[in-house]
């Protein structure tokens, strides 16, 4: 459903962000039915604090989520949300978790301007527009409306499918707003 409102062409999508979160899992959330071993897998799932890692528009509408073990950097799950059938950016604003070179190099292949600031070890030094980068609370704000879920926020769901789905919900409902006004 996102891929399609994605290729409609309704919202903006010259300026992307990619942003991570982490969702805390309720102690309701462990113990899924079907035997020990899937059991033990939901247990190791809720305690590892799933992180959503989105994809969104300058209209802090979501393009595309994925869901990452919580102990992940941010850039592990950059490819899963930025695929190739994605609307090309021109411009792609991140924060210094997805500041690695193959991400760059990414970002450049796609003919965009990464707005990525450099992590403070990095030698070489690239300028980054700060008046670009400020718009970067976006994204954060895209993940706010979707926290407005109790469902969520709390992290009831005892697998990472019917979490995903149910973010996925959440996602079409802020499009829906979107379009109705």
């Amino acid at each position: 459903m996102l891929d399609a409102l994605n290729h409609a062409g309704i919202a903006p999508d010259k300026l992307q962000m990619v942003d991570s979160t982490v969702y805390r899992a309720h102690h309701h959330a462990a113990g899924a039915k079907g035997g020990l071993r899937k059991r033990l897998l939901a247990v190791r799932e809720a305690a590892s604090r799933p992180r959503s890692i989105s994809a969104s528009t300058a209209q802090a509408l979501p393009m595309r989520t994925e869901i990452t073990p919580g102990q992940d950097s941010d850039y592990t799950g950059y490819d899963m949300v930025m695929a190739d059938n994605l609307p090309q950016p021109a411009v792609l604003v991140a924060d210094r978790g997805y500041d690695s070179d193959k991400i760059r190099e990414d970002i450049e292949s796609r003919n965009a301007l990464p707005m990525i600031p450099m992590r403070r070890n990095r030698r070489v030094r690239k300028a980054v527009d700060m008046t670009i980068y400020t718009l970067r609370n976006m994204v954060e704000r895209c993940f706010n409306k979707l926290k407005n879920s109790r469902r969520l926020a709390t992290r009831y769901d005892k697998t990472a499918e019917s979490f995903l789905g149910f973010v996925d919900v959440a996602c079409i409902r802020l499009w829906l707003r979107h379009l109705s006004t």
